[in-house]
């Protein structure tokens, strides 16, 4: 017997109050999805790696401007997408600002954003708000039965097996996969084919075909 884990990735929430009342109503976490339904509207990506510069400069398109919140005082993403975002003229890169709070009724209207330097707090007002601080796996209920990194990813090996002999993962939630569909999509295949080759050597192993 063999078993295949695909158990895939959530967006990593800010926990903050607020966040999940507005989620689809003004907070997103695609920009290819959602960005053209605010066009002509100012929006805030919060996140400095290289998905949220990536999806921040995508938004340009539509909005009149894109305001980048990093909670930190450095950008992570690749030297490139730091000078595009840098030079871009509808983008602004807010530095040590955290937020605290979102706001509305049905939809989101107000964003509090805390100043780290500072401490001072403001109410801004963006259309919308994308969210990229990264990807947590859906692994919790693994941890006592695979070996998981730092992150909860499910560590592999060459052949896609994990640490349990038969028990092979692929996708977003093994350690090292890029977290794209398309690739998502291709280990699946591959993992198909890893698990096959094991089951037929089980099979030999035994003395009889795993056809």
């Amino acid at each position: 017997m063999a078993l295949l884990l695909s158990v895939g990735t959530r967006y990593r929430r800010l926990n903050v109050p607020g966040e999940e009342d507005f989620i689809g109503a003004g907070i997103h976490f695609c920009a290819t999805c959602d960005g053209p339904f605010y066009k002509g509207e100012q929006m805030v990506v919060i996140g400095g790696g290289n998905s949220a510069l990536e999806e921040g400069l995508f938004l340009t398109r539509f909005a009149e401007k894109v305001t980048l919140l990093v909670r930190g005082d450095s950008l992570r993403a690749s030297q490139i997408l730091q000078e595009k975002a840098a030079n871009h003229p509808k983008m602004e890169i807010r530095f040590n600002t955290t937020v605290h709070e979102f706001r509305g009724k049905r939809r989101l209207s107000g964003v509090v954003v805390k100043d780290g330097k500072s401490n001072a707090t403001e109410e801004i007002h963006p259309g919308a708000v994308f969210v990229f601080i990264g990807l947590d796996p859906n692994t919790g209920f693994l941890s006592n039965l695979v070996e998981l990194d730092d992150w909860g990813f499910v560590r592999t090996f060459d052949n896609m097996q994990t640490s349990v002999e038969g028990i092979f993962a692929a996708g977003d939630a093994r350690a090292g996969s890029t977290k794209q569909v398309a690739s998502a999509v291709g280990e699946g295949a591959a993992a198909a084919l890893m698990i096959r080759q094991y089951l037929e050597k089980l099979g030999g192993r035994r003395g009889y075909r795993g056809d």
